[in-house]
């Protein structure tokens, strides 16, 4: 079996009679290509776009690069009912949804656009100029709602990306696209504090957690803030684990996308009966794991087929490194207590994802396989490989001679779940 790693991949050697199964999503085949299928989806918003007026300005919110989306199909067909429904190109802007990620360079906008390129508008959010935010209002907890000025202002807002797990929204896609997508830095870091419990020494909300959205603040939270907008639609995709478009949600912003996030929920949770020694997960390869901040899902989710003490090797080549310039300055706090005081007293979106990766190395012994410096790996309290196979011979050390294992090769698109 290869197991993805970047643009490559690694052979995993382990014994038959040690391995319990491979974790992955039961996933249907497409019901026709992919432009059918968008297609599809988007004569269900046939009506929306009928009220659309020449002259009026149209923004569509798409995803950047660090979460694949299928956009370069479903972009140039959406513009395409936008321009029969009489909306001028130049009338037409794409705004990346960074949140707070790095900006894109023009070969991430080519990719993103397709043959769109060149054509339509394209910019990315930048959630630290005030000059570009704009209030719009603030949710029932409080938050401040900044948003993109060119997204506020606009005549239409069309959300577009794609749907999967979140290990803290319960899922991405839909309502994630204005906050904390096209939010001010402020705004982003509110409304993801309400992961944490009331109260010093808490910790997290049980209700923030992967595949959940009933009762999630978090969730909760980003509703609000998506319904200040109020977008026409949204156009969702469903991915395969190789990144085939496999369905399509489009319609209401809020309905359609739990109409989606049902759909991902019965395809890409894996049952199981008991946990194990030892988990081998590959994040999928390049982009999913193309930094540190995208790994920790793969981590998150394989976690759950882990018995607590037991050993994960993770496959996340981390070309891109942590993701942000402040994630890996988290890790001068070593200890549990002191490292969630600092969460509480300076909330970062990276330190809280920082602060989940550090609870899950005190709780299992995490092997990384990555191209990140070895010193730095240690730091983060994970041991350091940089093959499969010193990974593996590293976690034969740590195992009991009759360990059990599982493999997951896309890590990132499975959630195992202990029945």
């Amino acid at each position: 079996m290869d197991l993805k790693y970047g643009d490559t991949s690694f052979p995993l050697a382990i014994p038959p009679e040690r391995l319990m199964g491979v974790i992955r999503p039961s996933v249907p085949a497409p019901d026709g290509d992919p432009a059918a299928i968008i297609s599809e989806a988007l004569d269900r918003c046939a009506d929306a776009i009928a009220t659309f007026r020449p002259g009026k300005r149209v923004v569509i919110v798409t995803s950047d690069i660090t979460r694949y989306t299928g956009s370069e199909i479903y972009l140039p067909l959406l513009v395409e009912r936008l321009t029969a429904a009489g909306i001028r190109e130049r009338d037409i802007e794409i705004v990346v949804a960074l949140g707070i990620h790095r900006k894109q360079t023009e070969h991430e906008h080519q990719r993103i656009t397709g043959p769109l390129y060149g054509r339509i508008r394209i910019t990315d959010h930048e959630c630290d100029d005030p000059g570009k935010l704009v209030l719009i209002g603030r949710t029932s907890t409080g938050v401040e709602v900044v948003v993109n000025r060119t997204v506020a202002e606009a005549d239409r807002v069309i959300l577009t990306g794609t749907i999967g797990f979140h290990y803290f929204a319960g899922f991405g896609g839909g309502r994630k696209s204005i906050l904390p997508g096209v939010a001010g830095r402020a705004s982003c870091m509110a409304s993801h504090y309400a992961v944490l419990n009331p109260g010093e020494g808490t910790g997290r909300n049980p209700l923030a957690t992967t595949g959940n959205l009933e009762g999630n603040p978090v969730h909760q939270t980003m509703v609000e803030a998506c319904a200040m907008v109020n977008p026409e639609f949204i156009l969702n995709t469903v991915l395969s684990p190789d990144k085939r478009i496999i369905a399509a949600f489009a319609g209401h912003w809020r309905e359609a996308h739990e109409e989606g996030c049902r759909f991902y929920a019965e395809r890409f949770t894996f049952p199981l009966k008991e946990q194990a020694d030892l988990v081998v997960v590959s994040c999928g390869g390049y982009p999913k794991d193309i930094n540190v901040i995208q790994s920790h899902k793969s981590m998150e989710y394989g976690c759950q087929a882990l018995r607590r003490g037991g050993v994960m090797v993770l496959l996340a080549q981390c070309r891109d490194g942590y993701g942000n310039a402040t994630f890996f300055d988290w890790f001068r706090f070593r200890e549990l207590d002191a490292f969630e005081a600092r969460l509480r007293s300076h909330y970062e979106i990276n330190g809280q994802t920082a602060f989940s990766l550090l609870q899950k190395a005190r709780t299992f012994n995490i092997i990384l396989v990555s191209d990140l410096p070895p010193e730095e790996v240690r730091t983060m309290g994970m041991i350091p490989a940089r093959t499969l196979d010193e990974a593996m011979t590293a976690a034969t050390s740590l195992l009991p001679s009759d360990y059990a294992a599982y493999v997951i090769p896309e890590g990132g698109t499975v959630l195992p779940i202990v029945m």
